[in-house]
C-alpha cells in the first residue's frame, strides 16, 4: 500500500514538473536575430586601440556605427580624470534616427581600450537572459563621485558600480536615457549614467540593470587579479573567475590598458597552442613588390663602454639590406671608442648615403642624442622608417631589418636576449608605479615557446619606428626626457600615453578638460626568429690593451666568436686535427684575432723576462730551462686563461687521451718570444705537467723565420707551426723535446703546463 502512495504521488510530480516546464517552453521568448543588433561606438581619430577594436568586431561580424570621426575631441582625458560628455552628445544625435525602432537592440562600447571576446548571438542570449529593457557594465570600484556609493543598491555577489564603457538596451530605452538632458562635452558620462540609475523610480521605469557577475562586460579596473585567460582549440577567451563567466566585452577602464594590451595579444584569435599567430602575416608589406626600398635613418647609441664595438659594426654592415638605402647617425658618449667610430668612418663613410657622428665632445645626454636621431627622420620627408641600435645589441640575424620593416607596425623591436639567461629588453607588464614586472607568457616568449607579434608596454635597446609615426603621433620631439626616468622609460610611456608635454605640465583644471585622448602608440616586439643577443657592458674594463680578451666571462658567445678559430668545433664532428709525431696532437684553437690581440697585450706590458734562469715569479725563485716569456699572471689574464683551458683544451684531451679527465689546471701559463738577439731556441727538456700546449701566435715566413719543435724519443720535428693552431702532448717521461732555432724576425707561442 505504502508503495502505490509513493508510486501516485511520485507521478503526479512528474506530470506537474512536465506542465510547468512545458509552460516556461512555450513562453520563453524567440532569440533575437544578430541582424537587430547595431554596435555604435565613438571614436575621433584612428588610433592603434581603435584598429584592434574593429579587427576584434570584424572577426565576430559585429555591424559597427563609428561616432564622430574626424571630430575635434573635447571630452577631456577620460582615463584619468571626470569627462567623456561629448560621447553621449554624439549617442544622443544617433538615437533620434533610431529611436522608433522598438524591435532593435543598441550596444555602445568605448573603442580605443575595448576587444570582442564572443559574438553577437551570444551577447544577445545573454542580454535576453538578463530580462532587462538596459544592462549597462558594472565594476567593483565607484567612479567618478565616491560620495555616491551609499545611493547604489546592495549587492550580495558581484559588482556593484555603473560603468559606462559599455552598456545595451534596446533602442527606445537608450533614446530615452540620452535625451534626459544635454551635457557639455567636457561633462563626465558615467556621472550622467549612474545618476539616471541610482533613481529608484528611473531604475524601474527604464528596466535598467548591472551586469553584476560580468556575463557580457568586464571592467578590468579593480579586476585583473580575477582574470584568466582560457585556451581552447579554436579562440582564446577571457575568464573571470570570481564569477566563473566568459564575457563578451572586455573593457580596459583605467589604469588596466596595458593589462587589455596583454589580453589583445591572444583575445580572440590573435595566438593559441594550435595555431600559433594568427595575425603575424596580416597586411605585411611586401618588400619584392617595391620599385626600391624604403628609406631608413639607422642611429647608433654608444652611451658606455663596450666591449666587441668592432664586431657590433661588422654586424651592422652585413645587414642584408641595400646600403644606399639607409643613413647612418652615431651618437658616441665614450672617448675610449674615439679610435673604433675614427676607423669605422674612415673605412665606410661612402658606404651610406648619409653619415653622421656626434661625439663626446658636443656633451650631450643620453635623452638628447635620441631626441636628436630621431628628429633627423622626423623633419626628413624622405625617411621612411628610423631604426634605433644600442651598441650592446648583437644583431646575428642579417635580416633583421627586412624584416622588421615588412612587418609595417608604427613601432617594433627584435627580441634579443642575454645569452643563456632570462633576461631581456622586453617588459610584459609593468607595476602599479609604472616599472617593471613580469608577465604570465614572459618566459614562454623568451623561450621562443611561443612565437609572435607581441603588444607590450616597454622596450628598448632596439626598435624600428614608422616616420610617418614621428611626423603625426609622435610628433613630440623630447620623447626621451620625461620627469627622472631614463630615456627608454620615458619613450614608452610617452608612446603609451601620447598627450603632449605642454598639455601634462598645463595646471589649469580648465585646460586640462581640453585634452586630447591618448593615443596610445601600441609597441610589440617579435620573436619570429632568432635576431642576436645582448651583451653585457656591466664590468667591462678599458684599462687593458685589448679588453675584449677579458670578456671570456661576461659575454663567452661573443668571445668565442672572436677568438676561437672557426674550424675548431670540426674537431669533433670531423676529427679536423692531425697527428705529425706519436702522440703529438695539432689542432687549431685561436683566429688571428685572437693571435695578435695577446702578443699585443704583452708587448704592451712589455717586461720580458730575459731568459734568466733566477725567476722569483715562480715557486724557489729559480727555473731550470728558461724562457724569454711573460707569464698570464703578470698581465691579470690568469683566470681567463684557465676557464678557456678548461672550456675549450678540456674536450680536446678527453678526445685524444681516452680515459684521461683532465683537471684544467696549470700553474705555469706564459708566452715565449723568440728571437736571434735575445733567445733563439730552448735546450731539450721535459716539462712539468702531464700534458702541455703550446699554440703559435704568429706566422712562419712571413713574420720569422726558422723555429719549430723537435721531439727527441720520437726523431720526429715540427717546423711549420700555423698560427692560432695548438700542439698538446703529453710530458713528464715520454716527450722530451726542445724549441728550435728562431733565424730571423720573432716568434711567440703560448703555453701552458696542465696538470702539474
Amino acid at each position: 500500500m505504502e508503495y502505490l502512495k509513493f508510486c501516485f504521488v511520485f507521478s503526479c510530480c512528474l506530470k506537474i514538473a512536465f506542465s510547468l516546464l512545458s509552460t516556461e517552453t512555450a513562453q520563453a521568448p524567440a532569440p533575437i536575430p544578430k541582424e537587430k543588433l547595431l554596435v555604435l561606438t565613438v571614436a575621433t581619430e584612428e588610433t592603434d586601440g581603435f584598429q584592434r577594436f574593429l579587427q576584434s568586431a570584424r572577426y565576430f561580424n559585429y555591424s559597427v556605427k563609428v561616432l564622430g570621426m574626424g571630430e575635434a575631441w573635447k571630452g577631456g582625458d577620460v582615463g584619468h580624470s571626470i569627462g567623456g560628455g561629448q560621447k553621449v552628445r554624439l549617442l544622443k544625435e544617433a538615437m533620434e534616427a533610431l529611436a522608433d525602432q522598438d524591435d532593435l537592440v543598441v550596444l555602445f562600447v568605448d573603442s580605443y581600450d575595448l576587444i570582442f571576446a564572443g559574438g553577437p548571438e551570444e551577447i544577445l542570449r545573454k542580454f535576453q537572459q538578463a530580462n532587462h529593457k538596459v544592462l549597462f557594465a558594472a565594476e567593483g570600484l565607484i567612479w567618478p563621485d565616491k560620495r555616491l556609493a551609499d545611493k547604489y543598491p546592495l549587492v550580495h555577489s558581484g559588482k556593484r558600480y555603473l560603468n559606462s564603457g559599455g552598456f545595451i538596451g534596446y533602442a527606445s530605452q537608450i533614446n530615452r536615457i540620452v535625451s534626459q538632458r544635454s551635457l557639455h562635452d567636457n561633462d563626465d558620462d558615467q556621472l550622467f549614467y549612474a545618476k539616471i540609475y541610482l533613481d529608484p523610480l528611473q531604475r524601474q521605469t527604464l528596466n535598467m540593470t548591472l551586469d553584476h557577475k560580468c556575463q557580457i562586460f568586464l571592467t578590468l579596473n579593480g579586476a585583473a587579479d580575477e582574470v584568466l585567460l582560457k585556451f581552447g582549440t579554436g579562440r582564446v577567451r577571457v575568464r573571470n573567475t570570481a564569477h566563473d563567466s566568459l564575457p563578451v566585452v572586455v573593457h580596459g577602464n583605467r589604469n588596466t590598458k596595458i593589462f587589455l594590451n596583454y589580453l589583445g595579444n591572444y583575445v580572440p584569435n590573435m595566438w593559441n597552442y594550435e595555431h600559433g599567430c594568427s595575425l603575424c602575416d596580416k597586411d605585411i608589406l611586401d618588400l619584392s613588390r617595391l620599385n626600391e626600398f624604403p628609406s631608413v635613418l639607422v642611429g647608433v647609441f654608444i652611451e658606455k663602454p663596450t666591449p666587441f664595438l668592432p664586431e657590433f659594426f661588422q654586424r651592422l654592415l652585413s645587414l642584408d639590406y641595400p646600403k644606399d638605402r639607409l643613413k647612418l647617425f652615431v651618437h658616441n658618449n665614450e672617448v675610449f671608442h674615439e679610435k673604433h667610430i675614427q676607423k669605422f668612418w674612415e673605412e665606410h663613410r661612402n658606404t651610406f648615403s648619409d653619415f653622421k657622428i656626434v661625439g663626446p665632445e658636443e656633451n650631450l645626454s643620453q635623452g638628447e642624442a635620441r631626441n636628436m636621431g630621431m628628429d633627423l627622420c622626423r623633419k626628413d620627408a624622405a625617411c621612411d622608417f628610423y631604426f634605433s641600435v644600442d651598441s650592446d645589441v648583437m644583431l646575428t640575424n642579417s635580416q633583421t631589418l627586412k624584416l622588421l620593416v615588412e612587418q609595417n607596425r608604427k613601432i617594433i623591436g627584435p627580441l634579443v636576449t642575454r645569452h643563456g639567461k632570462l633576461w631581456s629588453y622586453l617588459w610584459g607588464a609593468l607595476s602599479p608605479d609604472g616599472y617593471y614586472a613580469r608577465s604570465e607568457d614572459y618566459i614562454d616568449i623568451v623561450q621562443r615557446k611561443r612565437v609572435g607579434v607581441w603588444n607590450i608596454p616597454y622596450m628598448a635597446h632596439v626598435y624600428l619606428v614608422k616616420g610617418s609615426a614621428l611626423r603625426n603621433e609622435l610628433n613630440e620631439r623630447n620623447h626621451f626626457v620625461l620627469e627622472k626616468l631614463d630615456p627608454d622609460m620615458a619613450f614608452c610611456r610617452n608612446a603609451r600615453e601620447m598627450t603632449s608635454q605642454r598639455e601634462k605640465d598645463s595646471p589649469s583644471p580648465e585646460s586640462f578638460h581640453m585634452l586630447r585622448p591618448p593615443k596610445g602608440v601600441f609597441m610589440y616586439i617579435t620573436n619570429s626568429h632568432e635576431f642576436g643577443r645582448l651583451i653585457s657592458t656591466a664590468n667591462y674594463n678599458i684599462s687593458h690593451y685589448n679588453n675584449d680578451l677579458w670578456q671570456i666571462f661576461e659575454n663567452p658567445v661573443d668571445w668565442k666568436e672572436k677568438y676561437i678559430h672557426e674550424n675548431y668545433t670540426r674537431i669533433f664532428t670531423e676529427n679536423y686535427m692531425e697527428e705529425p709525431c706519436p702522440d703529438v696532437f695539432w689542432f687549431p684553437v685561436f683566429t688571428q684575432k685572437a693571435c695578435d690581440e695577446i702578443v699585443e697585450e704583452m708587448e704592451h706590458y712589455g717586461s720580458w723576462s730575459g731568459g734568466k734562469h733566477e725567476d722569483k715569479r715562480i715557486t724557489g725563485g729559480y727555473e731550470t730551462v728558461p724562457t724569454d716569456d711573460i707569464h698570464m699572471k703578470q698581465i691579470g689574464f690568469d683566470k681567463e686563461w684557465l676557464h678557456f683551458i678548461r672550456e675549450f683544451i678540456s674536450p680536446v684531451t678527453l678526445k685524444v687521451f681516452s680515459g684521461y679527465y683532465t683537471k684544467g689546471y696549470a700553474i705555469m701559463n706564459f708566452v715565449v718570444k723568440y728571437t736571434p738577439e735575445r733567445q733563439a731556441y730552448l735546450r731539450p727538456h721535459h716539462d712539468s705537467s702531464t700534458f702541455t700546449i703550446n699554440i703559435a701566435l704568429n706566422n712562419k715566413d712571413t713574420d720569422f723565420q726558422g723555429g719549430g719543435c723537435r721531439f727527441h724519443g720520437y726523431n720526429c720535428s715540427i717546423e711549420s707551426p700555423r698560427k692560432g693552431w695548438s700542439f698538446m702532448h703529453p710530458e713528464r717521461l715520454t716527450h722530451l723535446h726542445e724549441g728550435l732555432p728562431t733565424t730571423n724576425g720573432t716568434r711567440y707561442i703560448a703555453v701552458s703546463f696542465i696538470d702539474p
